[in-house]
């Protein structure tokens, strides 16, 4: 966290970061965290990452803040095709107050035959400035189970270059089980300016991913469950092949969160999921999954454990596993 945060003005000491003044809520309580020793620490190695900011907020903190002019609240829930009933209806049947749909399938590129594939800048600022987010806005996601797409809309936003964006810590289950107050029907907010620049950095293609292949320059992690990781389980979609990329490593995105409380698991046991796999850490990492989406569990994930410099493979196994594609995997990796 640099002082380039918006609304962020910290003085610092040799003890560590107090704060002096900030327009932001969420800055505020952060660097409060941070004065407690609360912000996160990379794990130690010979490369020893920085101090992250904690990209996930409680739900306490979010209801002391759900009222603040700049902040924005976002339902970012997703389900696998043929799945009822649809994630909008669901919204609209119970959401957090305030909240706005977030529709992974319409926040993307029509002209690609893939599933939410990433849109363009300028159709991204679009969309997202007709759900009333402008820049100076804090984001914060959640979704209504599971963990499925709030780690996609998060790392879409910092992809898009709005690093101001956060998601909610056991999502709509958890605000629920609290007995905090929900809405019924839809939000239709004030629509805002939101200027877009795209880092592709943040993001691989399948050509990218070819090359790779070769070069083993960079780890690929799958979030797939094992049986549809090892070929073992039809995909989903119909006409795509069963197995992995040649290389893959398979973390199943469920293991990183507790599926009674609906929070990530402490950061020992990320750790713990990711090197027991046979992931390195301290080496280049790119996420894969079904269809781009639940591999942002993955990339969240990491970047909680201060790796904040991998890759989502947009595509991911809806475009590598069609009849004709690249060379596929089966097995355990």
């Amino acid at each position: 966290m640099g002082a380039e945060e918006e609304g962020l003005d910290l003085s610092l000491r040799h003890s560590g970061a107090r704060v002096a003044r900030t327009r932001n809520p969420f800055i505020h309580h952060l660097c409060r965290a941070i004065d407690s020793g609360l912000a996160l620490r990379a794990p130690r190695n010979d490369k020893e990452r920085p101090m992250t900011p904690d990209p996930l907020v409680s739900t306490e903190w979010l209801a002391a803040h759900i009222n603040d002019a700049n902040l924005k609240v976002l339902d970012a829930s997703f389900k696998l095709p043929g799945v009822l009933p649809l994630p909008k209806d669901d919204y609209l049947a119970a959401h957090l107050p305030g909240a706005v749909f977030f529709d992974v399938d319409a926040v993307s590129d029509h002209s690609n035959p893939l599933p939410h594939m990433y849109p363009s800048a300028e159709q991204f600022g679009r969309d997202v400035g007709n759900l009333g987010i402008g820049n100076a806005d804090t984001v914060v996601i959640y979704d209504a189970g599971g963990w499925v797409a709030a780690p996609r809309a998060w790392w879409m936003f910092l992809a898009f270059g709005h690093g101001n964006v956060r998601i909610l810590n056991g999502g709509l289950k958890k605000w629920r089980a609290e007995g905090r107050p929900v809405e019924s029907g839809e939000v239709k907010p004030k629509p805002a300016t939101f200027k877009a620049s795209y880092d592709s950095k943040r993001v691989r293609s399948m050509q990218q991913l070819i090359a790779n292949v070769e070069s083993s320059k960079e780890q690929v992690i799958d979030a797939r469950a094992a049986d549809r990781f090892e070929g073992r389980a039809p995909e989903p979609r119909a006409g795509i092949r069963s197995g992995h990329i040649p290389g893959a490593r398979n973390v199943p995105y469920n293991l990183l969160f507790d599926a009674a409380t609906g929070t990530m698991k402490p950061l020992d046991d990320l750790r713990a999921a990711f090197t027991g796999a046979g992931v390195k850490l301290d080496a280049p990492i790119v996420t894969s999954c079904g269809s781009g989406v639940s591999a942002g569990v993955l990339t969240l994930a990491l970047y909680r454990l201060g790796i904040t410099d991998t890759a989502l493979y947009d595509g991911s196994w809806s475009e590598w596993g069609q009849a004709g594609g690249p060379p596929v995997a089966t097995g355990p990796a």
